[in-house]
């Protein structure tokens, strides 16, 4: 048995133990059960409880959730078009997400896949500053796909774009303050 304050008790029957916890007001919590003999411990088990709740809390709050953003285009786009789904995808990679290019062929586009490819291609080396080609562009029926994954982490990404948030939240105090 180990007391309350951490100190090793020894071996001792169960009744003993029990009154040993009923003294201090605590509760006696069984940590072992299958050591010979059983390990148990005094200590108040609702703490015990709300600390492994808190950690496990504190762990969610730091998990990521990785999401897969998807962009559709045709190879006949034009470039004013181009140019906003570009900026799609490097709003999409700058926040930490994946993004799947989809490259959609319709009617007569589908006997000149290698138009489609080059875009994909030009598209991938545009934002090459921000993202990696994961799955490089595969033809699956009437549509070819690619996935670019980012080059910082979501969590980076997330982190920056609070500490950036925050910044601008004080300048624009700071602007008010002064006038």
């Amino acid at each position: 048995m180990i007391g309350y304050t951490g100190e090793q008790v020894g071996v001792v029957d169960i009744d003993t133990a029990l009154r040993m916890a009923d003294e201090v007001g605590l509760d006696l919590v069984e940590i072992a059960p299958d050591a010979v003999p059983p390990v148990c411990k005094i200590m108040d088990f609702g703490k015990y409880k709300y600390e492994v709740a808190q950690k496990a809390r504190e762990a969610r709050q730091n998990q990521t959730h990785i999401v897969v953003k998807e962009v559709r285009l045709t190879p006949k786009i034009e470039t004013h078009d181009y140019e906003t789904k570009r900026n799609q995808v490097e709003k999409f990679l700058k926040g930490g997400d994946k993004v799947k290019v989809t490259m959609k062929f319709r009617g007569r586009e589908q006997t000149r896949p290698e138009m489609g490819y080059k875009l994909l291609q030009r598209l991938a080396e545009d934002v090459a500053e921000f993202a990696f080609v994961e799955f490089a562009p595969k033809q699956e029926g009437r549509n070819m796909t690619m996935v670019l994954g980012p080059t910082k982490k979501k969590t980076e990404a997330v982190a920056e774009a609070k500490a950036a948030r925050k910044a601008k939240a004080d300048a624009a105090a700071e602007t008010t303050d002064g006038a």
